[in-house]
């Protein structure tokens, strides 16, 4: 059985080459023009998501208890009074960023600290 012209010698190659561009070529334009992401990248944006989602939820329920505990006044003005990169600290071992069935959280102690620093 002969084989087609186009599956022989030269053109062979030249298909074979010309396949192989195109399919480099789609993969570089879906990944970055198209919005293709791979499983790993999809994963990691839920997850910087969910905890963004987190934080947006439970940073006004952390200030809103830090104001209706017994010292607020004198606690505002404590953590006013302390340098910025100390108060998610202060926050947190205070116990207002924890919540039932969880550890302490850092990023919504922080989001805490930056509601409260805009309370007059």
């Amino acid at each position: 059985m002969q084989l087609p012209p186009i599956l022989q010698g030269e053109s062979l190659t030249r298909l074979v080459q010309g396949a192989a561009a195109g399919a480099i070529a789609t993969l570089v334009l879906g990944f970055y023009w198209g919005g293709w992401t791979l499983g790993s990248t999809a994963e990691a944006r839920i997850k910087t998501a969910e905890q963004a989602t987190v934080v947006r939820v439970l940073a006004p329920i952390c200030a809103d208890k830090f104001q209706h505990a017994a010292e607020a006044p004198a606690n505002l003005k404590a953590l006013k009074a302390a340098d910025s990169w100390k108060r998610d600290d202060m926050i947190v071992k205070a116990g207002w960023a924890t919540f039932p069935g969880s550890e302490p959280d850092r990023q919504v102690a922080a989001a805490c600290a930056g509601l409260l620093d805009q309370v007059k």
